[in-house]
């Protein structure tokens, strides 16, 4: 496939989110919480939820308080088009964890920065420069020992928040064998969650942020979603200059193997990335972080 070319750089008015738009897609909403003078930055209060800065006292203290929740975040170091950095799952999946973490009191673990193989109906391609993958019984094993360590020490709850669709299934079946190697069986009170951050955006937010129509996601790979929350997250690592605009993908609806290079698109992105803003960032990023800790409150009843 022949790369389409790439676009003047979007107007600020382009790239912003209209105000009424985001004021009534953040409707019933929580609003996102200002800091006050002389709050911690954003990378202190980050630190005081990652487990890897406590002591191993520290840690022994949290446990043993009983209702300790722990978030693992999950990515994959995979190509995102020329505009967006290899690590994005990961780097999102932590951003969310992290915020949620400070709405409930949990704590976050370091994330898996290698994910399954990419797929080319939604990833792209494993096939593709810079995508570096786990086999499926390297992620089920790093996934099972992680969890099973967390639980066997008394970690009351283990949530996987993942941030790289092909991941899901793997990570079910190692957090399956974890419980199963510990004998927990249904009715325990320690537990696994599983969930993808993206399942929590709401429809009010979707219509917001792709006034145009919403692609689907098995298209959002490297396209508005992605780079618009790492231009409110992490801008520095965003080059919008370097995105290009082309029609979203038109995914096949098999798998063939060895895949057939040309049905990914030249960018390796599976929609453009057009209309995406740092505005847009804050609104998916702030809806999202706020409904899925209010879900975890409820269901593991912080």
């Amino acid at each position: 496939m022949t790369e389409p070319s790439t676009p003047d750089a979007p107007s600020p008015d382009a790239a912003s989110l209209d105000r009424a738009q985001v004021d009534a897609a953040r409707a019933g909403t929580a609003p996102a919480r200002a800091p006050s003078a002389g709050a911690p930055s954003a990378d202190e209060t980050a630190r005081t939820v990652r487990l890897a800065t406590m002591t191993a006292r520290e840690y022994e203290e949290w446990v043993g308080g009983g209702s300790a929740v722990a978030i693992l975040p999950t990515g994959a170091f995979e190509q995102h088009g020329p505009h967006l950095p290899l690590g994005t799952d990961a780097i999102l999946s932590t951003a969310v964890a992290t915020a949620v973490a400070e709405r409930t009191g949990a704590k976050v673990l370091e994330p898996f920065t290698l994910g399954y193989k990419s797929q080319q109906r939604s990833g792209g391609g494993n096939h593709l420069p810079g995508t570096l993958s786990l086999d499926a019984d390297a992620l089920i094993a790093q996934a099972r020992q992680l969890i099973r360590g967390l639980l066997a020490q008394g970690v009351r709850h283990v949530v996987v928040l993942n941030g790289h669709y092909e991941n899901t299934q793997f990570l079910y079946e190692g957090a399956d064998l974890a419980l199963r190697d510990l004998g927990l069986a249904p009715g325990a009170e320690q537990s696994v969650m599983l969930l993808s951050y993206w399942d929590y955006v709401s429809a009010p937010t979707l219509e917001a942020v792709y006034p145009g129509g919403f692609p689907g996601w098995d298209v959002e790979h490297g396209g508005v979603l992605e780079t618009a929350l790492l231009l409110h997250l992490r801008p520095e690592l965003v080059h919008m200059d370097r995105a290009v605009s082309h029609p979203p993908a038109a995914p096949y609806r098999f798998d063939r193997l060895p895949v057939v290079p040309e049905r990914t698109p030249g960018t390796g992105c599976l929609s453009a990335p057009d209309g995406a803003s740092a505005e847009k960032g804050e609104l998916l990023f702030t809806q999202t972080v706020e409904d899925l800790a209010a879900e975890l409150r409820a269901e593991l009843g912080f």
